[in-house]
């Protein structure tokens, strides 16, 4: 958003002089972004004043400037409008300067400052709460940018499919809050767009109550595909594993990551899968496992693997879930596998 011409071309040594005096590395700034030293005017000083009237030591401002390094093109007014609209939503000043150290590039992204606040404004209207808005801020910006009336859209086009598809109105919003704070972006695709995947969907023979599960398991990713890799990705599944559309639709049901997932992605999963000597009728029982990258898929046969435990002939569950989840299983198979076979509290009975 700022020019890199600048007159002369070289670095201004008012910057340099008030960096220094912040002990700011300025190499780091000539690696990243030398072009923010060439410029004719720059706010260094007022901006750390700012950062240090919230509460940042020294070596805070000097890692913020040294990651954000054009945070000093902004002006003193534009910095504290920032920090007003931050403020909406952050518990205290000691939270917004914990934030702005950790995603300085949100933060100091002033351009859309209107649409921010409309933004904020109209989430905390729908309900959402401010932990999740400050989430939102520092993790998806981007969604903030957008006018208030384009994120407006999209919440209405899901509230009326939501309606639409048999879901109750008691718990619309609980739905609708849920799908956002799991997948904020979806707010970057077009209400059309939104339309369009929802119609696939009932077109191949999703009942509503089907779509909605859907909708539930796959936290608005769908949003983000569109038809074409959907197809591609059914009709791979419905060829690898020769079933009917009615087994698809169970399959898909049960592991929506089949049409989530491109062609190629799905087809190294399952490539990786067989390499490791597991079949096709152990997968297409439990499908779930292609949402599992190969290399996690490696580690965890090599973990069971080392405990005795050969997966080409049981089912494929035990690789399931989280990390979390595949620890407690690991667990619960290696107590197993130590347990002795005799009571060791129970009295033997030694003959004289």
């Amino acid at each position: 958003s700022y020019t890199t011409d600048t007159k002369s071309g070289e670095e201004n040594k008012k910057t340099l002089e008030s960096l220094y005096s912040l002990s700011v590395d300025i190499t780091k700034i000539r690696r990243l972004k030398e072009w923010v030293l060439l410029q004719d005017v720059a706010y260094v000083k007022e901006i750390a004043g700012i950062l240090q009237e919230m509460g940042a030591d020294e070596p805070t401002v000097a890692n913020i400037i040294e990651r954000c390094p054009e945070a000093i093109l902004h002006t003193p007014a534009e910095i504290n409008s920032q920090r007003a609209l931050w403020q909406l939503v952050c518990q205290n000043e000691k939270q917004l300067i914990k934030l702005i150290e950790q995603f300085p590039e949100s933060f100091f992204t002033t351009e859309y400052h209107q649409n921010q606040k409309a933004n904020i404004l109209f989430f905390q209207e729908l309900g959402l709460k401010n932990n999740i808005i400050t989430r939102f801020l520092t993790s998806a910006p981007n969604i903030f940018y957008n006018p208030v009336e384009k994120n407006k859209d999209v919440i209405e086009t899901l509230q009326r499919n939501y309606l639409n598809l048999g879901g109750s109105e008691a718990n619309m919003k609980i739905w609708i809050l849920k799908l956002l704070s799991q997948n904020p972006f979806v707010l970057l695709n077009s209400s059309t767009a939104i339309q369009e995947n929802l119609e696939f969907l009932q077109k191949n023979n999703f009942t509503d109550q089907e779509v909605l599960q859907l909708l539930s398991k796959l936290k608005g990713f769908i949003f983000q595909l569109n038809s074409t890799t959907m197809h591609k990705s059914m009709l791979f599944s419905k060829n690898t594993f020769k079933c009917s559309d009615e087994e698809l639709k169970q399959l898909v049901l049960k592991c929506p990551a089949l049409l989530y997932y491109s062609v190629p992605v799905l087809e190294e999963r399952l490539e990786g899968l067989l390499k490791e000597g597991i079949s096709i009728a152990q997968i297409r029982e439990t499908p779930v496992v292609l949402e599992l990258t190969t290399q996690i898929i490696q580690y965890r046969i090599k973990k069971l693997s080392a405990l005795g435990y050969d997966i080409k002939s049981g089912n494929l569950e035990s690789l399931n879930g989280t990390k979390k989840d595949f620890e407690v299983t690991y667990g619960k198979i290696q107590s197993k596998k130590e347990r002795p076979i005799f009571n060791p509290v129970a009295p033997l009975h030694i003959e004289d």
